[in-house]
């Protein structure tokens, strides 16, 4: 039975100008940019998958338990009644009804279970749209998906984990993992001392001579999320120097391994997923890759992981976007619809422009991944494009919802919204994975190991020489900068962002009609020079199809 309709008349007034509920959305059919990314992309063979889940991850009560799942965060339980140690965390059911719905459609191994081009692509489809609901759910799919190419370099421990990493069954039992229907994979490397420094790690392991192959790791990890995952990869000190390994919630007798919560982090936000202090006391675990090259190991986790964080962010854009727009087509001000009023239309097309150009490079990263592997030229923009978009699509992404929020005003900025929550989880993908100066250094770091990265890099924006001046102008300043490496230090945000928006104008000049692509590069690369950074949202110039840009993100 529906339910009934809220009271429009009450005993003093008449509930007037207030936008109805957005209900159900469909976040497939709605979003003509992501339907685009994902035919030019090579993943139009998912088509059908990802329609339905469209309709899944933007149902109302899928919002509804997002808004559950983030009220009641998660608690500790360290120690059962009885006083036994047992290191759990339990969670709200709303968060597990919500596993059970991104492990059941594929969220954590959708990539690796269809091996084709476009399979990287249609993964983070996926994720995309159930990010706009829920970022919390998101860290452990994320996790899970980025531990495979990291299992795979040990063929021992591929055989025996990435079968069970490859099921679409939610299993939240704390019990062994050859005893359960599907399982996940956490990360934890950040100590106190260090914190990305993670050669300044003093976790230390020794052989284990109980159990074959094992190790014994002991010390202490300032951050895990998804502390429940049914095993970990960590980095710990050998006698042969930083190496990996993988740390189950078991020992192979069945025991409780030696991870031990001290207290789950009181987060801003991302407050679904637990994070948790975790102490390694005599921890069991096995080596992942080489003895010493654990970071080299572990490198293929963080690019997949920092994938996750770009196109997270672009989906908090996204739902942000859609949030402003629904509630500007349904307020009047002034004898107006507010999406009818130019200054309004200025700020919503503006951010309309961002969450495109956040999307489409998002999306041209996965299939870079998707050709990773064959293509040494796709292998190296992967590389360092999973760097310039994790760091700037992140950077973009809290001042983006911010806006989003204003739109609404005061109604946007109280709970019943969900725009407080996109807001709290706005900052941490760009924490998270390597803060902002980290990832800017490592883009300098694979420009200047291998000169052929520039190159790729410089092939793929050349594409669209001579779609806008104004584009090239800008490619032609970037090409200066790059000629004194001695400077590229102190400039490597300047480096970064430079790199992100010329490549997101270049595809939107390849890809986007071109109002969009005209308003983007005439706001972010108007200049002469390279960018300096884009000023608040709202300031698009007098020439801007505002009304093609805003029919193109769904405007009604």
């Amino acid at each position: 039975m529906p339910p009934r309709a809220p009271m429009s008349h009450l005993p003093t007034h008449d509930v007037t100008n207030m936008p109805p509920a957005i209900g159900d959305q469909d976040l497939w059919a709605n979003d003509t940019a992501l339907r685009e990314a994902v035919t030019r992309e090579g993943a139009d063979w998912a088509e059908a998958e990802l329609a339905a889940f469209g309709r899944v991850a933007g149902a109302e009560a899928t919002f509804d338990l997002a808004d559950q799942a983030n009220r009641y965060p998660p608690e500790l339980a360290a120690f059962d009644r009885y006083g036994m140690r047992i290191n759990q965390v339990r969670f709200h059911p709303a968060y597990h009804d919500l596993q059970k719905i991104a492990v059941g459609h594929g969220l954590p191994n959708f990539a690796w279970r269809h091996p084709r081009p476009g399979a990287h692509v249609a993964h983070a489809a996926l994720n995309y749209m159930l990010n706009q609901a829920e970022g919390g759910v998101l860290c452990p799919m994320a996790m899970t998906y980025a531990a495979v190419p990291a299992l795979a370099t040990t063929p021992a421990l591929a055989d025996e984990w990435l079968p069970r990493l490859m099921s679409t069954e939610y299993d939240a039992r704390d019990i062994p993992a050859g005893e359960k229907t599907g399982v996940q994979i956490g990360m934890f490397m950040t100590e106190k001392q260090g914190g990305s420094d993670v050669r300044a790690n003093t976790t230390r392991a020794v052989p284990d001579g109980t159990h074959g192959d094992g190790w014994r790791l002991t010390g202490h990890k300032f951050f895990c999320s998804a502390p429940m995952s049914d095993a970990f990869l960590t980095l710990a000190y050998t006698e042969g120097g930083l190496s990996c390994f993988l740390v189950p919630r078991f020992t192979p007798d069945g025991a409780r391994n030696g991870l031990f919560l001290q207290r789950l982090k009181d987060k801003l936000g991302n407050k679904s997923n637990a994070s948790s202090e975790m102490e390694l006391m005599d921890t069991w675990g096995q080596m992942v890759g080489p003895e010493g090259r654990g970071v080299r190991t572990i490198i293929d986790m963080v690019q997949g992981t920092r994938f996750y964080c770009a196109f997270g962010s672009a989906a908090l854009m996204r739902q942000g976007l859609v949030q402003a727009l629904h509630h500007t087509s349904h307020r009047r001000a002034f004898q107006k619809r507010l999406i009818d009023q130019p200054l309004m239309q200025n700020v919503l097309a503006d951010l309309a422009l961002e969450a495109e150009a956040a999307l489409v490079l998002a999306m041209r990263l996965g299939r870079a991944l998707d050709a990773a592997a064959t293509d040494p030229a796709e292998e190296k923009l992967a590389r360092i494009g999973t760097a310039i978009g994790k760091y700037w699509i992140c950077k973009r992404a809290p001042g983006h919802v911010f806006e989003a929020m204003e739109c609404h005003g005061g109604p946007g900025y109280v709970e019943e919204s969900p725009l407080p929550r996109l807001y709290r989880e706005a900052p941490v993908n760009s924490i998270w994975e390597g803060s902002g100066n980290v990832i800017c250094l490592d883009v300098l770091r694979a420009l200047g190991r291998d000169p052929d990265t520039f190159t790729a890099w410089r092939a793929e924006v050349e594409k669209a020489r001579g779609g806008d001046t104004r584009l090239d102008r800008a490619l032609a300043a970037l090409d200066a900068l790059m000629a004194d490496p001695s400077m590229l230090e102190g400039q490597a945000r300047r480096l970064t962002e430079a790199m992100a928006l010329i490549w997101q104008a270049a595809l939107l000049t390849q890809h986007a009609p071109a109002p969009v692509a005209d308003a983007f590069i005439g706001a972010r690369l108007g200049g002469d020079g390279l960018p300096t950074g884009p000023g608040a949202y709202g300031t698009l110039s007098e020439g801007a199809d505002l009304g093609a840009i805003l029919a193109r993100a769904g405007a009604g």
